[in-house]
Formats: structure tokens, C-alpha cells, sequence
């Protein structure tokens, strides 16, 4: 029996956000007729007293926890603290929010950025605790994994029904393009179509090249949360991913490529080039939910691409 949203009320954190855009189209089209996203210029989820008014205002049946303060390496970086303290902050005031007005479930978005700087490849739920996560991101990613602990903590005292994805680096239409805040793919789709503008002979790119990543299209996580949300009732965590991992050097070869810039690609080793490896391992999540992906990434890069030279302005 299918999963019935049409009678559901959803509190969407990040709704108005990357991935939460997507997952908001979604729940529409599954009928889903009253969905509350929270502002920040309204609702300072950090604080409790706004997250009580959040509960109070959405009485939602469903939360889904997409709010994050993330960025790429240099934000990470830049910020340990400030990351740290917003996003464990957000996740317990709404965890903690939730289990006083009695939510049917609550599904948290972590992030890869948990995992061990060193984790055997593919990275699977069992490995989140056999290490330390890459220095840059180890305040975003302990906070966040904090929030896998309060839930399960949760789950067994009190019966709160939290399920946990972690989401391999998302990338598509509508990411964050800033300079200052983005991930790599948007970061390497504005140098190079800058550089076109420019008539630029040469892009600079952070660090080696060598490291490795794996990246799934927002519109295939946005459907992985809406399954975990109609069928997931476990306190174990489930990675979501599809695709092989990628070199960023060949990363950024082929949006070299698909955007069509000519000239040459210097690498500046004095910068970062975090995680070794990244990929994830997606069998809990093929057969818990029924989770593939389904964009390819050759074509979801034409994507972000297309999108980008049209709404960059």
C-alpha cells in the first residue's frame, strides 16, 4: 500500500533551500497539502524558543531536517565553530522539540563529512565511528553525527521515531554558486564559464587534483528523503549514493569540457585538498528503500551548467 502524504502535515527545515527546493516539489506533487518551511529571517532554529514556535505554528505529523551551515573546504575552514555550534544547535531544538509534541517521524539529514579521514572504500554505516573525521570538516561532521546519537538516544527512551540518511556531495540545478561558500562542482562551474567571459588563458584550482569524490544529483537525494520518510523506521543510518567516484583532476577535466573553456588548468598545492577518497557504499539503502539514483552525472553536470549561464545573473 502506497504511502499516503495528502493527509500529512510536514515541517520542511531548508525548504527553501539546494536540496530542500527539491523535496518541497515533491511533496506537492504527492499531494502533500500542508508543508510549513521556516524562514531564518522569521525562525532562528538554533534558538529553542523559535523552534517552539516552529512546532506550534507547522503541529506537523512529519519533520523533515534539511536546515544546514555548511559550506565548501574554505568555509569549513573558516568556520569550525560556527558550524559546529549551528548545526548541533538546530538538530537539538528540533529533535528535542519533536519528542514533546509527539511527531509520528523525524528524518535528519547528516553528511558524509562524519566519515573517518581514513575509510576503507566504499564507506559503509558501519565505519562511522572507526575514526576521526578530515580536520576541515570535523566540526560540521561531528555536530551533524552528534544528532544520529540524540536520535537513537531518543528512539529508545522515548520512542521517538528518528531515521538518518547520510548524502554523499550533492551537486545540481540551484546550488549554492558563492564563491565564498560553495562545493567544488559549483565552485569549478563559475570559475569556468568566469574565465569564458574573461577571455581568461588559465583557471587556478585548489589543491592537487588527486583526491577523489562521488556525487549525487539532488533531485535523486531529494526522492531518497521522501522513501526514507514513507519507509524507513530504523535508528541505523543509510547512506544515499549512486555513481562511481571521480578524481577532482577529472572532475574538472570534464566541466573543463562541458563548458567549453580552451585554456590551461594550474593547480595551487598550497591549498587543501581534504578527504583523500569518498565513496559510499549504497546497499542498505538499495534495500531498505528501493534507492538507485537515477541521473546520470554526465548529464546532471550539463544540468548545472545550463542552469547556472541562465540564472547567474
Amino acid at each position: 500500500m502506497s504511502f499516503d502524504w495528502t493527509n500529512k502535515r510536514v515541517l520542511l527545515t531548508g525548504g527553501a533551500g539546494f536540496l530542500g527546493s527539491f523535496v518541497a516539489e515533491r511533496l506537492a506533487k504527492a499531494g502533500c497539502r500542508e508543508v510549513f518551511i521556516p524562514r531564518s529571517r522569521e525562525f532562528n532554529l538554533t534558538k529553542e524558543s523559535a523552534v517552539v514556535e516552529v512546532y506550534k505554528a507547522s503541529r506537523p505529523d512529519i519533520v523533515l531536517h534539511l536546515a544546514a551551515s555548511v559550506g565548501g573546504i574554505g568555509a569549513n575552514r573558516d568556520n569550525p565553530g560556527k558550524f559546529f555550534y549551528e548545526n548541533a544547535a538546530m538538530g537539538i531544538n528540533l529533535i528535542e522539540q519533536a519528542r514533546h509534541v509527539g511527531v509520528e517521524k523525524f528524518v535528519c539529514v547528516g553528511t558524509t563529512c562524519s566519515y573517518p579521514k581514513f575509510c576503507p572504500i566504499p564507506f559503509r554505516e558501519a565505519d562511522l565511528w572507526e575514526g576521526y573525521p578530515e580536520e576541515t570538516n570535523a566540526p560540521y561532521g561531528i555536530a551533524k553525527k552528534a544528532l544520529l546519537v540524540m536520535l537513537q538516544g531518543y528512539r529508545e527512551q522515548y520512542g521517538l521515531n528518528g531515521v538518518y540518511l547520510v548524502p554523499v556531495n550533492l551537486y545540481g540545478p540551484r546550488d549554492n554558486f558563492d564563491p565564498a561558500s560553495s562545493h567544488v562542482i559549483p565552485a569549478l562551474i563559475r570559475k569556468c564559464v568566469e574565465a569564458i567571459d574573461r577571455n581568461d588563458l588559465e583557471i587556478v584550482c585548489w589543491g592537487t587534483g588527486s583526491a577523489s569524490r562521488q556525487f549525487l544529483h539532488a533531485e535523486d537525494a531529494a526522492d531518497g528523503v521522501m522513501l526514507a520518510a514513507e519507509k524507513m523506521n530504523t535508528g541505523e543510518p543509510v547512506n544515499l549514493a549512486t555513481g562511481d567516484e571521480i578524481t577532482i583532476k577529472n572532475l574538472v577535466e570534464l566541466i573543463v569540457e562541458l563548458s567549453g573553456f580552451g585554456g590551461r588548468i594550474i593547480w595551487d598545492a598550497t591549498k587543501p585538498d581534504g578527504q583523500p577518497r569518498r565513496k559510499l557504499d549504497n546497499e542498505r539503502a538499495e534495500k531498505m528503500l528501493g534507492f538507485y539514483g537515477s541521473i546520470s552525472f554526465r548529464e546532471g553536470l550539463k544540468q548545472t551548467i545550463d542552469w547556472y549561464r541562465a540564472n547567474r545573473k
